[in-house]
């Protein structure tokens, strides 16, 4: 008897970049700080959580190996931040295509605070 929910592992070959060289890209949206924080915290914060936008310069399969498990593969993409003078690496799903980010910020709000809407 088979199982119609049969789980199918994730190979290389199934792990496929979504972006490529040149793509413009937003970070996706983050949690904003709870209402409880002192007002010099959130402050302080702020000045580093400010909607960052780039470029796509390549992209890594990264494996990180794990002690009696299967090895960790995530696709890592080398991303130059407008304004910043070196790349930094984020995984896949932190980022988000610079034209789909007026959406994504649409359904992120409706989610944490759907009283504001």
């Amino acid at each position: 008897m088979t199982s119609s929910t049969t789980s199918r592992k994730r190979t290389p070959e199934t792990i496929t970049p979504r972006y490529k060289a040149g793509d413009r890209v937003a970070e996706r949206p983050k949690h904003s700080l709870p209402s409880c924080i002192r007002k010099e915290s959130r402050e302080a914060v702020a000045k580093y959580s400010t909607q960052r936008y780039g470029t796509v310069l390549d992209t890594i399969l990264k494996v990180t190996p794990r002690r009696g498990k299967t090895p960790l593969r995530q696709q890592v993409v080398r991303v130059l931040w407008d304004g910043h003078p070196s790349p930094a690496e984020h995984v896949q799903m932190r980022i988000c295509f610079a034209d789909e980010l007026p959406k994504l910020l649409e359904e992120y709000g409706a989610v944490v605070n759907p009283l504001e809407i």
